[in-house]
Order: C-alpha cells, then structure tokens, then sequence
C-alpha cells in the first residue's frame, strides 16, 4: 500500500532525519514538507496525505493549534523535543509521538502503527485529539479562528468579550469578530479567570474593557464595554463581577 505523507517541522535537521529514515520504507513517498504551521495547514488541505509527520513546538503557530483548523484528516505522528508535549500528544490518542531524538527503531515502530491503523481503516481521531487536548489544556494565551482560507492569532488580551452562538461562540476584537467552533465551558476553564468572568449564560467579558455597570430593569444589570456594547449580566456575573472590580 502507497502512502502518501507530508512532513512540517521547523528545524530542516528534523526533516531530513524523517526524510533519511524513510528510506527504508519505500511504499511512502513525501509529497510536500513544510516549516510552519500556516503553510502546513495549507498544504494539508490541499494535498490530503495519509500521513503527517507534526512538530509540536513551532513559532507562529504549535502542532496542536493546526489541529483544529484542518478541512483533512490524515494520520498524525507528533514529533518533539520536550517531552511534557509528548506524554500530552500520547494521551490525545495520535498514530503516535517521536521524541526527539529518535532512532531507525523507535521511527519504524511509528511507522508499524500507522500501517496498522491505515489497514483496519480505523479513521483518524482528528476530532477525538483536539476533545483530548481541550480537556489538557491549561490557561490559553491565544486563539487562533480560521476566517476563509485565512487564519487570524487573537492574543487573549485583545478579547473584548466572548458570546455564546449554539456549537460555536462569537470573539470580538477590537479588530472585529470571528467565530469559532468551540463551547463557553472551555473558554470559561481556560481563559485566566483574574481577566476574563463569565458574566451571563451568553456572555464571557474580559474585566478590563467594562467600563460601568448600568441597570436597566429592576435589579437587573448591563455591562457597558469599552467599545459601546451592552451586555447582559446575570445575577451570579453580577456577584462575580461586584467581588473581582470591589465595587
């Protein structure tokens, strides 16, 4: 069985170690590698391996932040240096992980693997990894949304605030919006929470934008950002919100 696989690391020594040691493997043939992850994404897509040698640690963009914008779904091998990551990309159910350095050996039990998966056809948990690395995560730093063919980085501290859409949750920016397949409950874990107060069912709001707080109806309250907007608060935001500004 021909399988096609694609390489994205940013170290060329890395890539050329993938490269000389599939070698031995003459059924895969490398159809394109790739040194960050924005250009890994593209060439995933359009490409579609079977296969993916991934880097976990990459500027501009991580391994584990190309997952949740790929359109494929190939086979995942994680490659890296650090081997906290590794355990992570083990329990998140990839083909497997290499940790740097590896040898021919461990590289071909990798191999072995994915040979098994690709011939029970047992599909790539794609999905299952990005659940797995949800529930891992500690405190995000970033989010990176994919609007069109193109992907935005939102530093956590540009969020305005975080609104609930079904299955998805609207950002706003000070840039704009952007929408997001993912829940409030990941958010509400995952942003710093001495920032960020889930301060209605709908709503996420980062404390440094509001600028006051206006009642509009008996006992009820509106957070008025620093961009204009008006949201509600319930009554436990409410007693959120009153506990962290000390008002």
């Amino acid at each position: 069985m021909s399988i096609k696989a694609i390489i994205i690391d940013d170290e060329q020594p890395a890539r050329e170690i993938i490269k000389h040691y599939l070698g031995a493997h003459e059924n895969i043939i490398v159809i394109g590698e790739f040194s960050d992850g924005f250009a890994g994404i593209k060439g995933i897509n359009e490409l579609k391996p079977d296969l993916v040698f991934l880097d976990i640690q990459m500027p501009k963009l991580t391994g584990f932040e190309m997952l949740e914008l790929l359109d494929a779904t190939p086979y995942i091998i994680f490659t890296t240096a650090y081997d906290q990551y590794a355990i992570k990309a083990f329990e998140m159910n990839a083909v497997d992980y290499l940790l740097k350095p590896y040898s021919q050996e461990r590289f071909n039990q990798a191999l072995l693997k994915a040979n098994e998966r690709m011939t029970k056809a047992d599909k790539p948990a794609i999905k299952k990894l990005t659940e797995h690395l949800a529930e891992n995560q500690e405190t995000l730093d970033r989010v990176v949304v994919k609007t069109g063919n193109k992907i935005k980085v939102i530093p956590e501290e540009t969020i305005l605030y975080i609104e609930s859409q079904d299955d998805y949750v609207m950002i706003y920016t000070g840039e704009g919006k952007f929408l997001k397949q993912q829940t409030m409950k990941y958010f509400e874990q995952h942003l710093d929470p001495r920032h960020f107060v889930r301060i209605h069912r709908s709503y996420i709001a980062n404390i440094d934008t509001i600028k006051q707080l206006e009642l509009y109806e008996k006992n009820s309250y509106l957070a008025v950002l620093s961009n204009g907007a008006k949201l509600k608060v319930s009554d436990s935001g409410y007693k959120l919100l009153k506990s962290m500004m000390k008002f």
